[in-house]
């Protein structure tokens, strides 16, 4: 009767100090989450470099952590501080009038009558909607220019969360293994699940970053590109805009670049908006189309409307990150339901007589 009662108690306490324990850690899940997420992407590289170089797994780590720094760190920084300064300029342009958010949606307005009379049949007014889009597009602009600002005053905090993910990034890549094994030991799962949950864990991760960095990537790139070709302002500020929003499946990168090619059909510039839709549609959409298949929806083996509704709702409740987690979510409720399915609800065999 004691000794279960100290296992009980022992057992409370394990969850109240684990509890306890991830509270101290909150500030930091972000560096934790992106640490995890680098290393899962990484350690196939650091295992290669390690067969290389022989069992030295602190020069291995290091390689591997200087490789990512290079390839995905510093191209990151630099597209973002270009961001920031783009975004800060096309708010000052608003801020003196040389661009109206206001004259761009009434110019639409009054280029497509057939929508305004469709809007109205619902009782819905287009001045109020046409006062809310541009007041919401001022805010928007208003909000980047304060977050570059933000950005700019807690430098140091955002290279200290930097420093902090680099540098767990080094230990888990040099410890994730044994981590891997420690975990197994300790979750009372059952070993052949738990590495078969760790092993998923890993496959929605690496699948789901590569995937959607490389679709935002191109997507990115070849809308930016059109913009400076067709001489619109601004095209790294809606470069990078439409590579974070092709993190949606489908809709992503025509968000923008939709309602620009009506606005150059509506102001009678047919060849622009021809060539922006064309464009838009048959390359910026084929890159989407294609390589999100073959990267994401292949390697986690999601179907793609669970893809699509798993980062809708990952980013809408956990912001950018999202986007990894939401599918990552999905691929272990779809595991633990097959083991399920597999292990509990198997048909009894009939016990023979006799």
């Amino acid at each position: 009767m004691l000794a279960k009662l100290e296992e009980r108690f022992f057992l409370i306490m394990l969850v109240v100090v684990s509890l306890a324990f991830g509270l101290v850690l909150e500030p930091f899940w972000g560096c934790i989450f992106w640490a995890c997420a680098i290393t899962v992407i990484f350690y196939p590289v650091q295992q290669k470099i390690l067969r290389l170089i022989g069992d030295k797994p602190n020069r291995a780590a290091l390689i591997t952590l200087l490789l990512c720094v290079l390839i995905v760190i510093l191209p990151v920084l630099a597209i973002g501080a270009a961001f920031i300064q783009e975004g800060v300029a096309f708010y000052d342009k608003i801020e003196k009038g040389e661009i109206n958010p206001d004259g761009f949606i009434e110019s639409i307005r009054q280029a497509f009558p057939v929508v305004t009379e469709f809007l109205a049949r619902f009782g819905i007014q287009t001045d109020g909607v046409r006062e809310k889009l541009s007041s919401g597009a001022v805010e928007a602009s208003r909000l980047l220019a304060k977050e570059a600002l933000s950005i700019g005053q807690n430098t140091f905090g955002f290279i200290l969360s930097l420093c902090l993910m680099l540098y767990l990034t080094f230990f888990l890549l040099r410890e994730g293994h044994h981590l891997v094994e420690l975990m197994v030991r300790a979750l009372p799962l059952g070993d052949q699940r738990e590495r078969l949950l760790f092993s998923k864990f890993a496959e929605v991760t690496r699948a789901t970053v590569k995937g959607n960095l490389v679709v935002a990537i191109v997507q990115g790139a070849l809308g930016g590109l059109i913009f400076w070709l067709l001489g619109l302002p601004a095209p790294i500020l809606w470069g990078v805009v439409m590579a974070f929003l092709s993190l949606l499946p489908a809709v992503g990168a025509a968000l923008v670049w939709l309602p620009v090619s009506l606005y150059w059909y509506a102001t009678g510039d047919w060849v622009i908006a021809t060539i922006l839709v064309a464009y838009g549609a048959l390359v910026i959409g084929l890159a989407d189309n294609i390589l999100r298949p073959l990267l994401v929806g292949r390697d986690t083996k999601l179907p793609d409307y669970l893809v699509l509704f798993s980062t809708l709702g990952g980013i809408t409740l956990m912001g950018i990150n999202g986007f990894v987690l939401g599918p990552m979510v999905a691929a272990l409720f779809l595991v633990f339901w097959q083991i399920f399915i597999d292990e509990f609800q198997r048909p009894h065999k009939p016990e023979s007589s006799g």
